[in-house]
């Protein structure tokens, strides 16, 4: 079926192209990982960029429903006017802006490998002109040609050393053809296609490794694929597919291109890629550059205003991560040895492990119950407030547990599909997955507080699924702006208690809230009461707590824990 195509680059265009850009990475992804030969041979370069857009789809995808949202609040703010209660702002939708803002964003903290955090890179700088430039909703044909023009600049920036024959090289050719193209934002988007095309047939010749191996240069090939949905956003119809010529390559072998790297002639490269999100100021991260280019190669630092990716090839994963400690604040780090295709934590090698028969993977909110989990012999997968993380990063964790059987639990119910989308994943790879859709912390808690390994695989899943669903769940936060809720219409700054996913109480004191909230939860029985602090939560609201759990109900136990940066100001469980 054609795609209904955009006049101009608005919010709804935004959302369009990253959802066709993510449907078009997922059909060309095989092929592009194919003929990744360089900076490393390591043949994920079409999955990078997939999980990269995926991260920037699910984004954006969220600010509409947050919109959405919104807008039942604008519905009831009318009703509420009539009744002499004060009129709610109307919002309109989502602005470009905020589209392209959160593409951004989403595309720098989800991030994969030398070709996403360049892709990266790429959307950020469209973002930036297409920003400034919507203040009227949408952009036409002049704002996307200056758009993919600072794109392909600020992506070279963003390199240490640029290399022709690359992502960047057809990065430029598109900017250059749209420069040349006039018209509206279809005729500039199909401009810039067809420019970054001829110069992707063009990269052999310009790069050694990619002549030898017959191929083109894979990162090249997936924005090409990412601007043809640009052309299918505005037309309405896909170009023709992406037919150029190259050889499938044997990854991991020892032909000619299986271990070129950054550095001609250095035929060995770096055997650690280092990857991390760094809070830092703008002077820290000029140091940390050259710090890290002194370190190794394929140097790519992106981002800005506070918030950056950090990826490096070398040879000393440990120095690359120290680099970024004294930068900042580094987390989410991924260090894979180029050898193995397995994630470490020092540079020094180690012999291949013998596969667990059984592990645990858990999605937490907080630096202390990621502590917490580990503990209990959990693989965790922190999930920062606005954060959560992708299917491929699932993945990731599904392979570190080396495993033959992985018990998946999401502990969210947003990340319900993306936890089917990761397990679905892992079982192709012969790993047997069940997934818990646990949908808070707490009740991933108790499903681990009953795992037992040795139990039989299925019985195993069924104990620590019926200890999941016997928890209820609560969580207090505050309202980050006006809203409708199942208790009435909020304020921003207001405390929400929510019981099971809705909200149940709306108050100004986090205390009251909370005791409130308890009350209800334990009007229905319960035995174990699980109280998880965030890092912004005084310890007396969770002596209050204890306090009436131990006078009102009787045989009622409380534990306490402290999440860290969950998000949330506290977690509630009921056992």
């Amino acid at each position: 079926m054609a795609q209904v195509p955009q006049r101009f680059f608005d919010a709804l265009a935004v959302r369009t192209w990253c959802g066709l850009s993510l449907r078009a990475l997922g059909r060309a992804r095989e092929e592009i990982d194919a003929i990744n030969v360089y900076p490393v041979a390591d043949g994920d370069t079409g999955t990078n960029l997939y999980l990269t857009v995926e991260s920037a789809f699910a984004a954006v995808e969220a600010v509409f429903a947050a919109h959405e949202v919104d807008g039942a609040v604008r519905d009831a703010g009318e009703g509420a006017r009539d009744a002499g209660e004060g009129a709610l702002n109307a919002d309109g939708g989502p602005s470009l802006a905020d589209a392209v803002g959160a593409m951004a964003h989403g595309a720098l903290i989800g991030a994969r490998g030398n070709s996403g955090t360049i892709l990266a890179q790429l959307l950020r700088g469209m973002a930036q002109v297409l920003a400034a430039r919507g203040d009227s909703g949408h952009t036409e044909g002049a704002g996307l040609r200056l758009a993919l023009r600072h794109a392909a600049a600020s992506a070279r920036q963003a390199v240490a050393h640029p290399v022709e024959g690359t992502v960047l090289t057809v990065a430029s050719a598109a900017a250059d053809a749209a420069e040349e193209a006039g018209g509206g934002c279809a005729e500039v988007a199909r401009a810039a296609y067809e420019g970054a095309r001829a110069a992707l047939v063009a990269t052999p010749g310009q790069l050694p490794v990619l002549e030898r191996a017959g191929v083109v240069d894979a990162g090249g090939h997936g924005l090409v694929t990412v601007l043809a949905a640009l052309v299918e956003t505005f037309t309405g119809r896909a170009p023709g597919p992406v037919t150029v010529p190259h050889a499938r390559v044997e990854h991991g072998g020892e032909g000619p291109a299986a271990g070129e790297c950054a550095t001609e002639g250095d035929e060995s490269g770096p055997a650690f890629e280092v990857i991390y999100l760094l809070e830092a100021e703008d002077a820290a991260v000029a140091r940390l550059r050259q710090r890290l280019d002194a370190l190794g190669d394929s140097l790519v630092v992106v981002g800005g205003d506070g918030l950056w990716n950090v990826h490096v090839h070398v040879d000393d994963a440990g120095a690359a991560v120290e680099a970024g400690v004294e930068a900042g604040r580094p987390y989410r780090i991924r260090i894979t040895h180029f050898g193995h295709g397995d994630a470490h934590t020092t540079g020094t090698e180690r012999p291949p492990r013998e596969r667990a028969q059984r592990a645990v993977v858990a999605v937490v909110p907080g630096e202390g119950l990621a502590e917490l989990c580990t503990e209990a012999g959990a693989t965790t997968v922190l999930a920062r407030p606005g954060e959560p993380p992708a299917s491929g990063e699932l993945v990731q964790a599904v392979r570190r547990a080396h495993a033959r059987e992985v018990v998946l639990l999401p502990n969210d119910a947003e990340l319900r599909h993306t936890a089917a989308a990761a397990a679905e994943q892992a079982r192709t790879e012969g790993i047997r997955v069940a997934l818990i859709p646990t949908r808070s912390a707490v009740q991933g808690i108790a499903a681990l507080a009953v795992h037992e390994p040795e139990r039989r695989f299925d019985e195993d899943v069924v104990a620590m699924t019926s200890a999941a669903g016997a928890t209820r769940h609560a969580e207090v936060t505050v309202a980050e702006r006006q809203s409708w809720t199942t208790a009435g219409i909020c304020q921003a700054g207001d405390v929400l208690g929510l019981i099971d996913g809705d909200v149940a109480v709306i108050g100004a004191d986090v205390s009251e809230v909370a005791a409130t909230v308890l009350d209800r939860m334990l009007s229905a029985g319960g035995e174990l009461v699980t109280l998880v602090l965030g890092d912004e939560a005084p310890q007396a609201v969770a002596d209050r707590l204890e306090a009436r759990v131990r006078d009102a109900y009787l045989a009622v136990d409380t534990v306490v824990y402290r999440g860290g940066r969950q998000g949330a100001l506290l977690l509630v469980g009921v056992e």
